[in-house]
């Protein structure tokens, strides 16, 4: 599966399952680490955690793999690596206080999913 489709599965589950201000990122250009990040907030710590546990569900459905998990646990901020996509869920203090956006969004590589 390519990664925008992975990216396309991930941003659907996320905003199915009531994620909010869901950011996609193009960050081909920007780092090896990925061709996409997505960000997302859960407004606690079982729904952060939840909403990384749907996205696993969603993408390992359509034969994808995980590479690494973090977080999960805490429900605080999780953070999973499908390789090419690298999805980043935080709770509302953990989204401001590292606000990955900024570090790596500009005007043209940034996808607006919901609110």
């Amino acid at each position: 599966m390519d990664s925008i489709k992975k990216a396309q599965i991930i941003c659907e589950t996320l905003s199915a399952k009531k994620a909010h201000d869901i950011v996609k990122l193009d960050v081909k250009e920007k780092t090896v680490l990925a061709d996409y990040f997505i960000v997302a907030s859960g407004r606690s710590a079982i729904q952060v955690k939840s909403l990384a546990e749907y996205a696993i569900e969603a993408i390992e459905k359509e034969g994808g793999e995980v590479i690494r998990k973090e977080g999960l646990d805490d429900g605080r901020w999780a953070v999973v690596d499908f390789g090419d996509v690298i999805l980043h869920i935080f709770n509302d203090e953990m989204r401001l206080f590292y606000h990955l956006e900024r570090l790596w969004s500009d005007e043209n590589n940034t996808e607006k999913i919901s609110e």
